[in-house]
C-alpha cells in the first residue's frame, strides 16, 4: 500500500495548502500498520512493541496527513507537557483540532464508571468560561500556532436538561460572550432538532463554527450542509464524519475492529466529504476547512479519506 501512502500524502499537501485540511480522529490505530504505519519503526525483538508504536507513531502520521482530531483531550484538561509533546512530534504546519473536556460540555454526568462518585449527578462546570479559559486555553497558548479547531462536543441533551432547544442557544450565547476571542471555536450538536436558525445565529454572532456531524440519530452531513445559515463562520468551517446514522457505536466497534479495511462503504458520507473538500478549496485558503474521518464510519478511515479526496487536488 505504499504507493496509496504516497498519494494520500501529496493530495493532503496539496488541499492544505488551499485550506483543506482533512485527517483522522485520534491515530494509534496498529491496524494501520503496513498502510500508514511502517512496522519496521517500531519493533523490538522481531515483534512491533504497542509502547513504541503508541509513543512514536504520531511522528510518521503527521509525515501524511496535516491534521489529526485529539479525542484524548474530550477526557481530561490537556497538561501543557502533554501538548507540547505532541507539537514536537509534527512539522510546524501541522493543524491540531482538539476535542474540549466533557467537564465543560456534560450538564450531567452520564452512569460510567470513570465519573466516579459524579456519576448521574450534575456537573457544577458545565460552560464554566472561566474553567475552560484556565484550564484549557491557557496550556494550548504555547502551542496556539499548531490549534486548528477547539470542538465543543455536546452529547444529546433531554429534556430534563433543557425544555426548549431555544434555552440551550441562551446558554450558549451567555458562554461564548464571556470567551476569550481569536481562538478558533466549533460546536458539535447532537440533537437534530435543535439545528435551526436562532442556533445557527447565535454561532454566527461569535464567529463559532457549526461542525457537521455523521453521528447515531442526526441528519446525514449533506442534509446539515444544506440548512440555510449553517456556515456560521466565514473563516472556519468543520465536520466529523463518525457513524453511519442510524448505528450505535458500540456497534460500529465490534464491527468494524481492528479497523484495517473498509467493511461498509457509506457512499452518502463520501459525497459529502468530497463536497466540503471542493467547497473548501474554492473557497480558498483564507478559509479554514477541517475534515475528520472515524474508523468507525466505513471500516478504515485510510481509505474513506481516499475515497473522499479522489478528485483532482490541483
Amino acid at each position: 500500500m505504499a504507493f496509496e501512502r504516497e498519494q494520500i500524502k501529496k493530495k493532503a499537501a496539496a488541499l492544505a495548502a488551499k485550506g483543506v485540511f482533512i485527517g483522522t480522529s485520534s491515530w494509534k490505530y496498529e491496524g494501520w500498520l503496513d498502510q500508514l504505519y511502517t512496522p519496521a519503526r517500531y519493533e523490538y525483538r522481531g515483534k512491533v512493541a504497542k509502547t513504541r508504536f503508541e509513543r512514536d507513531c504520531l511522528n510518521e502520521y503527521a509525515e501524511v496527513f496535516k491534521t489529526v482530531c485529539v479525542d484524548a483531550a474530550y477526557y481530561t484538561f490537556p497538561r501543557p507537557e502533554y501538548l507540547q509533546k505532541l507539537a514536537d512530534a509534527v512539522p510546524d504546519d501541522f493543524q491540531f483540532g482538539f476535542k474540549v473536556t466533557d467537564e465543560i460540555t456534560v450538564k450531567k454526568f452520564p452512569n460510567h464508571a470513570r465519573h466516579g462518585i459524579r456519576a448521574g449527578k450534575p456537573n457544577e462546570n458545565f460552560l464554566n468560561a472561566d474553567l475552560f479559559a484556565r484550564a484549557f486555553l491557557q496550556p494550548c497558548e504555547a502551542i496556539r500556532a499548531n490549534v486548528g479547531v477547539l470542538m465543543f462536543e455536546f452529547s444529546r441533551f433531554y429534556p430534563s436538561d433543557y425544555e426548549h432547544g431555544r434555552d440551550f442557544v441562551a446558554a450558549l450565547d451567555s458562554f461564548f460572550a464571556k470567551l476569550p476571542t481569536g481562538w478558533p471555536y466549533g460546536i458539535e450538536m447532537r440533537n437534530k432538532h435543535w439545528l435551526a436558525p436562532e442556533y445557527f445565529a447565535c454561532l454566527a454572532k461569535h464567529r463559532v463554527a457549526h461542525v457537521f456531524n455523521s453521528w447515531d440519530a442526526m441528519p446525514p452531513v449533506e442534509e446539515q450542509m444544506a440548512q440555510s445559515g449553517s456556515r456560521t463562520n466565514p473563516q472556519l468551517v468543520a465536520a466529523r464524519f463518525l457513524l453511519k446514522p442510524g448505528r450505535k457505536y458500540n456497534e460500529a466497534v465490534d464491527e468494524f475492529q481492528p479497523y484495517d479495511k473498509v467493511k461498509e462503504p457509506y457512499p452518502d458520507a463520501r459525497a459529502a466529504g468530497k463536497a466540503l473538500v471542493a467547497e473548501g478549496k474554492k473557497a480558498g485558503p483564507d478559509r479554514k476547512t477541517f475534515i475528520y474521518v472515524n474508523n468507525r464510519l466505513e471500516g478504515n478511515a485510510l481509505a474513506t479519506i481516499d475515497a473522499m479526496t479522489d478528485a483532482d487536488t490541483n
